[in-house]
């Protein structure tokens, strides 16, 4: 996917004045952020501004736009998050294009108001009963509508697609490409029937506890739904849990009573959840293989695609692909 080399900070300043009509001070502070890019703003009264940078060629207008809207749908059902602002035509994804070489890349950005808070440390009955719930509430309306340009998690939509994309890249070493193949794709056969007639609803979709802040009396706030998707509603439980499917049982009852006050529990979808933490780590690949000649992510990422890398990433996988029951007969177990 094309990069962001030609995004100086005097451009997003010229893209969000422009689009949004406002008038900045001439500071940009850039987040942390692995996949777009991220900046803190102020305009010229000091009132704080967060924009986001999509990367090129990595969702259509309408995947943002879905994005955008499930965000707009939470709100109005009074579900924390932080909906992006309109531009001066209306529309919550603004577009600009910049000089690359000789090509021009059509960027893609939204302008929010930044929302501050702490991470949220889930500890006491309490608190995960409060997690529990805030998922129920965002499940009720996820369930309520559609998202067909997002992605879908399931072993047939997604995982087989990472697997092709990867091996077309040529990033495994010609000696372990074998080694991959044999683990990888059994796995995925073997999880397949697990997904089968599981509901697909709008997920999060990347619901770890850094995605959720503590802003006090005012709750929880969910923020960074760009990885929004389709798919079981267990996918944003699991990656708030502590541990394996076997170390965390007593969590998975506190978070079922306070997602029980909104919507029923997918109790019968907890043998997703080792299948699905083994697709993560197939996606995690996958998304590194699609960044790797990306300046930044080869600072943040030095040892990726090394040997070294490879060997540790098989006995990961490896590893995760034993912990998945051998057949859907442990569904709902």
């Amino acid at each position: 996917m094309p990069g962001f080399d030609a995004l100086s900070p005097q451009a997003v300043i010229d893209g969000v004045e422009a689009a949004y009509g406002i008038r900045l001070q001439a500071v940009v502070t850039r987040y942390s952020s692995y996949v777009n890019r991220v900046y803190g703003l102020a305009d010229e009264n000091g009132i704080p501004y967060v924009a986001k940078f999509y990367r090129p060629d990595r969702w259509s207008r309408e995947a943002i736009l879905e994005e955008h809207r499930f965000t707009a749908e939470l709100a109005a059902a009074e579900i924390p998050v932080v909906e992006p602002l309109a531009d001066r035509d209306g529309d919550s994804a603004a577009e600009m294009r910049l000089e690359s070489g000789e090509d021009a890349v059509a960027m893609r950005f939204a302008l929010f108001p930044k929302r501050s808070g702490r991470l949220f440390d889930a500890e006491g009955d309490e608190a995960w009963r409060r997690i529990g719930g805030l998922c129920g509430r965002m499940h009720r309306i996820g369930a309520s509508g559609e998202a067909p340009e997002r992605p879908v998690i399931a072993p047939d939509e997604s995982c087989r697609n990472h697997i092709e994309e990867i091996l077309e890249s040529a990033v495994v070493p010609a000696d372990l490409e074998e080694a991959f193949r044999d683990i990888v794709e059994p796995t995925v056969d073997r999880i397949g029937p697990l997904f089968a007639g599981v509901p697909r609803i709008r997920v999060h979709g990347d619901l770890h506890r850094g995605n959720i802040l503590d802003r006090g009396d005012e709750g929880l706030l969910l923020i960074d739904l760009d990885d929004m998707a389709v798919g079981p509603a267990f996918q944003d439980l699991w990656l708030l849990l502590p541990g394996h499917r076997e170390d965390v049982g007593r969590h998975i009852g506190l978070l079922a009573e306070g997602y029980e006050d909104f919507r029923p529990f997918p109790w019968e979808q907890i043998a997703l959840m080792e299948p699905l933490r083994f697709m993560r780590l197939l996606h995690f690949i996958a998304w590194c293989t699609r960044q790797r000649r990306d300046r930044d992510f080869a600072q943040h990422f030095p040892d990726w695609g090394s040997r070294g890398w490879w060997i540790r990433e098989l006995e990961d996988l490896k590893d995760q692909a034993a912990r998945i029951s051998p057949s859907p007969s442990g569904a709902g177990s």
